[in-house]
């Protein structure tokens, strides 16, 4: 005979949540609580969150841009300052008078948010995304095939199909970009619970920058852009690898979602109509 355990009510599980140090205990605890199928489910999704796991991957998802976007374990979650970065590429699109299905690029993918995002966003799109990480490309499959994409596994550009050269008007490359004597002061839920290859940067946190855009103008069309984000700190530098690798920078911001994002352009040929628009 089964033995009925009472599910924990949502005062202990906020209890339990402020006491491990949760600051928006009574949120999380109303979403775990709405998660769980069973009263062991949810203990075992407190017990988890409790140990530091961050909560998005205990609930298996995270909301990025209106979307649900799924995540698993060891996969770098989205940032919500990341948003700015689609916010801005979704406005260029609309503005642009190229191709009325845009060619969209998302490397270091991991979940596939950004891509699925922007994709969503204009409603019409091609996309294409890459990861290093077996486990963010089994991920970014199940996201980005909501908006018909394709997810590849490789390093940035190794795995991205030939024709593709020459033809993108978006490359958004969420970089890792934390410089590697920096990760130990990384808030514990990102540096033991997300894979280091989505973090660490190298040496100035600029190493990856460095292979993307030394490659970025033999990929991305005529007035294609090539999207990051950085900190502030870093923007004169990735101002600079940017420049050297022939594309015309424009750094914008947001304070309020403390962003700093890179739109780097590839010119387009005099007299020749840029392929994303102005």
């Amino acid at each position: 005979m089964s033995v009925h355990r009472p599910s924990p009510s949502h005062s202990a599980v906020v209890a339990r949540l402020r006491d491990a140090g949760c600051v928006f205990a009574e949120d999380e605890a109303r979403l775990l609580i709405s998660t769980a199928r069973t009263s062991s489910d949810l203990a075992a999704m407190v017990e988890r969150r409790v140990a530091g796991l961050p909560l998005e991957h205990v609930v298996g998802w995270a909301r990025f841009c209106g979307l649900r976007v799924r995540v698993e374990p060891g996969v770098f979650v989205p940032r919500r300052r990341t948003e700015f970065l689609i916010r801005r590429a979704a406005e260029l699109a609309r503005r642009s008078t190229g191709p009325s299905r845009p060619v969209i690029v998302d490397l270091c993918c991991g979940s596939g948010a950004l891509g699925a995002a922007l994709a969503t966003a204009l409603g019409e799109a091609e996309l294409h995304a890459a990861d290093i990480d077996a486990a963010a490309v089994r991920c970014a499959r199940r996201n980005v095939a909501a908006v018909g994409g394709r997810v590849y596994h490789g390093d940035l550009y190794d795995p991205l199909p030939g024709a593709l050269r020459g033809r993108v008007g978006f490359l958004l490359a969420n970089v890792p970009y934390v410089p590697t004597g920096e990760i130990d002061l990384l808030p514990a839920e990102a540096r033991l619970h997300e894979a280091r290859v989505a973090l660490d940067g190298g040496a100035d946190g600029l190493d990856v920058l460095r292979r993307v855009a030394a490659a970025a103008p033999s990929w991305l069309a005529p007035g294609g852009r090539l999207l990051f984000e950085t900190s502030e700190r870093q923007a004169p530098a990735a101002v600079g690898i940017v420049t050297g690798a022939g594309l015309l920078p424009e750094v914008i911001g947001s304070a309020e979602m403390e962003a700093t994002v890179v739109v780097a352009t590839r010119p387009a040929p005099p007299g020749a109509g840029g392929a994303t628009g102005a």
